[in-house]
């Protein structure tokens, strides 16, 4: 397969960054080998969904972390599941957990949010969990919208565990202004769930316009990602992208 871009920053300030998305099942499966998994795609950011959330949930997510050579940016329990994990190459700006409104009988959500340069380039960042209830989900989504559109970046990277696939309402709400980075740039493989029996995309990272898309999908037969790893992780696969983000106006 072809191999996506490394990491790097250009000499007009852009930067070419590595973003994962991944669902991780609260650690509940194999952590060395979701370590081993995140370590291998040498993301700059890990958009996490279904982080631990309860009993020491804050030093289950820092060895996860630090096995996978990652630190800790935002989210986990304070944002209701979704994380940020960011490599050292990031200079953080700032960082914001959300949490939606509580739909009775629902399990509640939240966004992990930051703001984060590479080089020249600015760009925000949210991590999202959507209902699988469809007309909450749909809600999420404009909340989803208004939030990085408040974000003040004129770049801004999306991902997360969508439980809806292309096709339906609240993706399509999404790809209104955003770019669907899998439909962009498809690169090894498509489908995330289930991990035994691939056969719907209901994980996706998405960009606005101006990122452009070098590469997106599930990292098969990428270096160092083994399906047996792959399966033993979590009950998702994960998302991995190459995005060229432009340098930011110095004004």
């Amino acid at each position: 397969m072809t191999l996506l871009p490394n990491s790097r920053t250009e000499p007009d300030g852009s930067a070419v960054i590595r973003v994962l998305s991944y669902n991780i099942r609260s650690m509940r499966d194999d952590p060395d080998a979701l370590a081993r998994v995140i370590g291998a795609c040498a993301p700059d950011l890990v958009l996490v969904q279904e982080a631990p959330r309860f009993f020491r949930w804050r030093k289950k997510l820092a060895r996860l972390a630090a096995a996978s050579g990652q630190v800790i940016l935002s989210g986990g329990g304070t944002a209701a599941g979704p994380a940020i994990l960011c490599s050292l190459r990031a200079t953080v700006e700032r960082t914001e957990d959300v949490l939606l409104p509580l739909t009775p009988g629902q399990h509640r959500r939240g966004f992990a949010t930051a703001v984060v340069r590479f080089g020249g380039a600015r760009v925000g960042v949210l991590s999202c969990h959507l209902s699988l209830r469809k007309d909450e989900r749909y809600e999420q989504a404009g909340l989803l919208l208004d939030r990085l559109a408040g974000m003040g970046v004129e770049h801004v990277i999306a991902g997360g565990d969508l439980n809806e696939h292309p096709g339906g309402r609240t993706f399509a709400r999404l790809t209104e202004s955003l770019q669907d980075c899998w439909a962009m740039a498809p690169w090894g493989g498509e489908h995330t769930w289930t991990r035994t029996d691939p056969r719907r995309r209901i994980d996706a990272i998405f960009a606005t316009k101006g990122v452009e898309v070098l590469g997106c999908g599930v990292p098969l037969g990428h270096p160092g990602v083994t399906e047996t790893d792959l399966r033993a992780a979590t009950d998702h696969l994960p998302v991995l992208a190459a995005l060229r983000i432009p340098a930011s106006d110095p004004r």
